[in-house]
């Protein structure tokens, strides 16, 4: 997999990148960052370790042409569709990783946050949805629903719209996607959250957003855009919503996103998905 930024930097600035895949999101056999100012080399950055495994390197750019150029080779990660299995891995990778326990997750997860206004949908989310069991009865209706009624549409919104927006508007893309499903979700007293990730197979290829809801006992992973499967996903970052994981953030001084380019490509052939079987991302 390979992630290609270039920013104009106006004033000097400290920049977060989310663009390396998760610590547990596969085995890694190579992996280098390049980072540079107008071709010059930039120092080494710090990485800090972030929620579920992820990893932010911040940086200081100086004015002029910023790049980062990331490239991994990773044996990639196999969803585990078994139950009873993931509740044990969840919880041991928990433990190992020094995690918040699982009911501050499951806390966290359940509040309304910026770009997931679950308060404000509670009347739908009964009105569609509560005749159903409780649990993954419900996602799987929750991620049907959006599936059937959410056109996508490349270039539908911007970085401002809410899973409200998406709602009003019929449409979106994978980020919005994802947000209306972990909204849903809340509304409905199921913790959810949103998960960056690379996606082997998306066309036109970029960075994807799925979300994971916890039922049965684990943190299931669901996609309502049906683009890819599941099977190939490698987890980048994980949060509330995209405000936690944004694949860069400028903190403070001036600089302009130019360019991204992503691919992500595996060897062989991925193997057809059923969106509604059991599938827990590593």
């Amino acid at each position: 997999m390979t992630c290609d930024l270039a920013f104009d930097v106006q004033e000097p600035a400290d920049i977060a990148l989310q663009i390396a895949p998760a610590a547990r999101g596969g085995r890694m056999h190579e992996e280098r960052l390049d980072l540079a100012v107008d071709g010059a080399p930039l120092a080494p950055q710090v990485e800090l370790a972030a929620p579920h495994g992820g990893r932010i390197h911040l940086l200081r750019a100086a004015p002029g042409l910023f790049t980062a150029s990331y490239r991994a080779h990773l044996d990639r990660p196999h969803l585990a569709p078994r139950p009873g299995t993931a509740t044990a891995t969840a919880t041991a990778t928990a433990t190992a990783t020094g995690e918040e326990p699982l009911d501050l997750q499951r806390l966290t997860y359940l509040r309304p946050s910026r770009y997931c206004p679950s308060d404000h949908v509670v009347g739908l989310a009964v009105a569609e949805f509560a005749a159903l069991p409780q649990g993954r009865r419900r996602v799987d209706a929750v991620v049907d629903w959006i599936h059937h009624r959410i056109g996508y549409v490349a270039g539908a919104s911007t970085v401002h719209d809410t899973a409200e927006d998406t709602l009003l508007t019929g449409q979106g893309v994978c980020r919005d996607f994802a947000h209306l499903g972990v909204t849903l979700c809340r509304a409905l007293g199921i913790p959810a959250r949103f998960t960056a990730v690379y996606a082997p197979g998306l066309t036109p290829m970029d960075f994807h957003a799925v979300f994971e809801a916890w039922t049965d006992g684990a943190w299931h992973v669901h996609d309502p855009t049906r683009r890819v499967p599941r099977d190939g996903l490698v987890r980048i970052a994980t949060g509330r919503d995209a405000a936690d994981t944004a694949f860069a953030a400028v903190l403070g001084g001036i600089a302009t996103l130019l360019s991204v380019e992503v691919t992500a490509t595996v060897t062989g052939l991925l193997p057809a998905d059923d969106h509604r079987a059991e599938a827990v991302l590593a």
